[in-house]
Parts: C-alpha cells; structure tokens; sequence
C-alpha cells in the first residue's frame, strides 16, 4: 500500500508543477493601425474619443540602414490609436521617454516623432527606408521644440537661455524705437534666414511640417497635407497627436500602410539616428 501511494506521488507531483508553472496565454495583439470613424478629427491627447479607438502597440527598430546609423535601442515601443472623419485621419501616438527635451541648440537636441504614409496608396509599396526613385512618400514631422513655440515660448536668445547676459540686439537701439521701419529693416539684416523667408526657427503656427522624400538623403519640403499636431509630456513620456489627409488613391476596401519614428533628444538622436518602424496594416474599421 505504501509502496503505491509513494508512486501515485511521484506522478501527481511532477503533473501539478507543470499545470502551476504553464505560462498564461499571450494577451493577443493587434495586428494593423485601426481607424475608427468619428465625426470631428480629436485634436488633443486626452480628448475621450481616443478611447473607442483600438490600441496598437508595435517595437520601434534601430536605424541601421543608413549613415549616420542609430544602432543602441532607446525608445523599445510605440503605442497607436487612429480616427478618421472623412478624407482626414488623427493618429495619437505615446512612447515612454521620462525626459523632456524641447530646447534647440548647438548640442541639444528637441524629442520628436513622425508618421510616414505612401504618397500614393496602391498595391506596389515604397521601400519603407524614406521611399525610392518614381515612389515616394510622405512624411508629417512633430517636434518638441516647435511645440514649445506654439505653446507661448519665445525665440530669441533670451527666450531659449533666460541666464544669458546680452545687451540688446541691433534693432533694440534706441535710435530706432521712433522709425518701426528701419528697426525692421535692421532684425532681418541681422535674421537672415527670416530675411530669406525661412521661418523653420520660428516663431511657428504649427508644431508639424509635411516632408516628401524618394530614399535617404532626399527628404525635402512636401505638399501641404492639412497637416496640424499637438503634443503633451506627462513626466513619463509623450502623447502626440498628428493629424493629416489621408493618401492619394485612398480606398478603405485595400487600405494602405503606414510607418512611425521617434526621436529621444537625450539620446543624441537627430536626423537619421531615429528609432523606427516598417510598415504597418493601416485599415479601416469595418
């Protein structure tokens, strides 16, 4: 009898181990950026719409494709939600980054974030590396610092290093307070890239700028695509909403694709050292 209950024990035991130590069930992840349809564009990343709209959550890539490479992992993951009204669509999109980095300088870089969508939808895909020749694609780009500026800051050298001593600038004098033309003419001697018509410094209405690119190294300028953003930092991380039309040739039968990328600036990330994404299922609810 002993000897029976002693090799009913050494069965059970070995059995209720593996049953306690089963792993539980992966909680099943979305598989594409999920629009849901709303009847206005959410502007701001705490707006309750963002709550019907499904979650998807993706891990960011180095950029290893290109010089100058980022090959440290630093952002691990995105978190996504899309809506879209009409022929426009909202994408909020967090990443967590307990620092925040929104002052331009010599070595300091803004945090940042982009979505990429194919110029145009259709079957034959761009390279997801900034497009190819004859396919390009289009680029929505946010930045810290211009939200910064949005948000009130100021430009000037006061504004971004409140500790620095400076006398006045050239159109401060005081011989030109009684002339606002010539004290004009004297801040764009002195702003030359506002002189030229290049307020990428600011001041700024909008803290996004819409790109096109054809591969490395051709990012430029793009046609405008509505786009508008708006970003927050909670202590922990980034919200930043991007919202922009959707792409030529849009059809919500096919669907399209999308991409992401982010920017810590205290990782020295700038330009192409970026973490990133390939692309994405983007569809539409059914």
């Amino acid at each position: 009898m002993a000897k029976k209950l002693w090799h009913l024990i050494l069965v059970v035991v070995p059995v209720l181990t593996l049953v306690g130590c089963r792993p539980a069930p992966p909680v099943a992840r979305l598989m594409d950026v999920t629009m849901v349809i709303a009847d206005v564009l959410p502007e701001d990343p705490s707006d309750g719409v963002w709550q019907h709209a499904p979650e998807f959550t993706t891990p960011l890539l180095p950029q290893d494709q290109v010089e100058p490479r980022q090959l440290e992992v630093s952002t691990r993951e995105i978190r996504v939600r899309a809506v879209a009204a009409g022929d426009h669509v909202a994408f909020r999109l967090e990443w967590d980054d307990p620092t925040l980095d929104d002052q331009p300088g010599h070595e300091d870089f803004p945090d940042a974030c982009a979505i990429q969508l194919p110029a145009i939808a259709e079957p034959t895909l761009p390279a997801p590396q900034m497009g190819e020749s004859g396919q390009p694609v289009e680029i929505t780009f946010w930045t810290a610092a211009w939200q910064a500026t949005v948000d009130g800051r100021g430009t000037t050298l006061r504004d971004l290093y409140p500790g620095a001593t400076i006398d006045h600038y050239p159109h401060e004098a005081a011989p030109l307070k009684s002339d606002p033309i010539a004290q004009r003419e004297v801040q764009l001697r002195y702003s030359p890239a506002h002189a030229l018509g290049n307020w990428m410094a600011g001041p700024r209405e909008r803290s996004v700028e819409d790109l096109i690119s054809e591969g490395p190294g051709t990012l430029g300028p793009g046609p405008s695509a509505d786009s508008q953003g708006r970003g927050q930092h909670n202590g922990d991380g980034w919200s930043v909403v991007i919202s922009r039309r959707l792409p030529a040739g849009w059809d919500s039968a096919r669907g399209s694709q999308i991409a992401f990328a982010v920017w810590q600036g205290d990782r020295n990330e700038v330009g192409a050292r970026k973490m990133r994404t390939g692309w994405i299922n983007l569809v539409q609810e059914p």
